[in-house]
């Protein structure tokens, strides 16, 4: 069963404060293609298959995954105006974790602009499970609905500036266990890793100008749509770590939007979801009347 942490907030607050550690500013990282993109530190992004928790998209309306696309480093998926969406949340661990979604900026449980040290859902292990809408009360949401930027909820409470991506932060909770006896050291000290020199300012300046030229103005918001019955429980939750385990996100727009991107090729967006079939018929037709 999903669960909210709303009773365990101070409690993981305190606990991440306990075992915070000083504040990094972000550094420009290279991306696929020529890109650069912002992160607390350049290390390789482990596969998603091997991260905690996989998240996809799921047009309610159709019954289907949305299928992402991989461009310039970020992993973006199609939106159809007025459907009704769900972020499904797979825990891929043995053990429970907590997830704090963030929809366009605004975290789905309690309302506040996002950050990682927020309450979340928590997931037992190996669980699946669909958020379907922002988090009104303990027995119900309002539905997630891909609407026009200006009607999305972000941007109807003043925070439009990160409409066009949900994304998640994932922690593990903290076992007990008892400590283990350090083995004695022989010989010198280990030296000591020496931190990778962030990229030059210069690097990559004429690829983010590219970049940025590219941009084009996010079409797709996330609406406040009609209240639905989903009701959950709460428990407490205590982080094993101040920075969370994962962060991930996808970024959507709609269709035509990702198209003139080039996100999505134009080869596949006149097709559709056809794909060529060897045997369209099962059998064979009557000719055209008058013959």
């Amino acid at each position: 069963m999903i669960r909210t942490a709303l009773t365990a907030l101070a409690l993981a607050l305190a606990t991440a404060t306990a075992t915070s550690m000083p504040a990094q500013a972000d550094v420009l990282c290279r991306s696929e293609g020529h890109t650069y993109i912002r992160r607390p530190d350049c290390a390789p992004i482990p596969p998603r298959s091997a991260q905690p928790v996989q998240i996809d998209l799921v047009d309610r309306d159709s019954g289907q995954v949305l299928p992402e696309y991989r461009h310039r480093g970020q992993d973006w998926v199609p939106g159809t105006p007025g459907h009704r969406y769900a972020v499904r949340l797979t825990n891929t661990t043995g053990g429970r974790v907590l997830v704090v979604l963030s929809v366009d900026g605004v975290n789905a449980v309690t309302g506040q602009t996002a950050a990682p040290s927020q309450a979340g859902y928590v997931l037992d292990p190996w669980e699946t499970a669909e958020i379907a809408g922002w988090r009104k009360s303990l027995d119900d949401i309002a539905q997630f609905v891909f609407t026009d930027l200006q009607d999305s909820y972000a941007a109807r409470t003043g925070r439009p500036d990160n409409v066009g991506v949900v994304g998640i932060a994932v922690f593990r909770e903290r076992s007990y266990r008892p400590p283990l006896r350090q083995a004695p050291i022989a010989g010198a000290d280990a030296a000591r890793a020496r931190p990778a020199p962030p990229p030059s300012a210069s690097a990559g300046t004429g690829d983010r100008r590219a970049m940025e030229a590219e941009a084009a103005p996010q079409q797709l918001g996330t609406g406040h749509g009609q209240r639905e019955w989903s009701p959950i429980g709460q428990t407490e939750f205590t982080r094993a770590s101040a920075q969370p385990a994962q962060v991930s996100q996808l970024r959507y727009d709609s269709t035509r939007a990702l198209v003139a991107l080039g996100v999505i090729p134009r080869r596949d967006w006149r097709r559709g979801d056809r794909r060529p079939d060897a045997f369209p018929n099962d059998f064979v037709p009557d000719p055209p009347a008058g013959w």
